[in-house]
């Protein structure tokens, strides 16, 4: 009969199998150690690109839009800045429809963009049609000539489609709004604001906690004063905001003027709302509206400003506690 083996022999084997264990989650530890200090290390130095606002993008989205041509209603241009619009809010990976709606004996095509199912905190907007006449033009025989809309019209939304490129996804609840016929005052059969009256009149989404409008504010001498309408609170943040990223100069802390803009609908059903406008424009509603006369720059503060503002007032917002004196 084999001699069985001893207690102490089999011990000294149990005792040498953990040592090999030990010894081999002592290497494993230290090599995941190495491991992910390396992963810690190529992040660090490899960091992914965060989304930021970019004006010269911006300006390109300006030329696009003037390149189809005046976009007025029942044009060609029109149709093809509405697909165009869509098409980038979709690379962007916003989801839009076209809400249409009648207001005024007028049909407007307004399109509404939202990147997920939450209820909008905020409405984003600007206009992206342009005036039918440039009956500003000093050349009468212009007068009668389409207004190219560069600044007044394309530079607005291209600030919002930049905005879809940039804004975080961790922001709050944002709609996108790119409003149609709003620029056609004094025209015989027309008005100014419809598209954004038709939209208020028949919200297709639950009233928002704000909104606001950008509208001409890509002016290369860029002069923003606070506007009349406008909520108190609402203008003061942005502005604030402005002022901290250095941009007083463009965003200048006075009020100057009273416009009827795409925020009053909003305003008269109960909804704060903010127009950000320069009026201070040498070409406007003339054919010298041109992409030459937008800037970049101007289009950047702007951008900066309300992703800044977003960051800074999103969750008061969403509150309804911001409290700004």
């Amino acid at each position: 009969m084999p001699k069985m083996p001893g207690k102490h022999w089999i011990f000294s084997f149990l005792k040498m199998k953990n040592r090999r264990l030990i010894l081999s989650l002592i290497i494993f530890g230290i090599l995941s150690v190495f491991v992910a200090s390396g992963w810690f290390t190529w992040t660090k130095s490899n960091p992914q690109p965060v989304p930021r606002f970019d004006g010269e993008r911006a300006l390109k989205d300006v030329a696009a839009q003037v390149a189809f041509g005046p976009r007025i209603p029942d044009s060609d241009a029109h149709e093809k800045a509405v697909k165009y619009i869509q098409s980038e809010l979709a690379a962007a990976g916003w989801q839009s429809t076209v809400e249409m709606a009648q207001f005024g004996g007028q049909t407007a095509l307004n399109i509404l963009a939202t990147r997920n199912k939450k209820t909008p905190t905020l409405i984003l907007g600007a206009h992206y049609d342009s005036r039918l006449y440039a009956d500003n033009d000093p050349d009468p025989v212009n007068q009668t000539v389409p207004v190219p809309g560069a600044n007044d019209g394309a530079s607005g939304s291209a600030v919002l489609l930049e905005l879809a490129r940039s804004l975080p996804v961790d922001s709050i609840p944002t709609a996108l709004l790119f409003i149609d016929i709003e620029d056609n005052g004094r025209i015989p059969g027309w008005d100014w604001i419809l598209g954004s009256r038709a939209f208020a009149a028949n919200l297709p989404i639950a009233p928002p906690k704000a909104v606001v409008i950008v509208d001409m504010i890509g002016d290369a001498d860029l002069n923003i004063y606070m506007e009349k309408n406008s909520n108190i609170e609402l203008t003061r943040q942005i502005w604030k905001t402005a002022k901290s990223l250095g941009f007083e100069q463009a965003f200048i802390p006075e009020y100057k003027f009273r416009v009827t803009d795409d925020h009053v609908p909003f305003i008269e059903k109960g909804i704060r709302a903010v127009d950000i406008i320069d009026l201070d424009y040498p070409y406007w509603h003339t054919i010298q509206d041109t992409p030459d006369k937008v800037s970049a720059a101007s289009l950047q503060i702007v951008g900066d400003t309300l992703l800044a503002w977003v960051r800074n007032y999103g969750p008061c917002l969403t509150l309804q506690n911001c409290n700004e004196k």
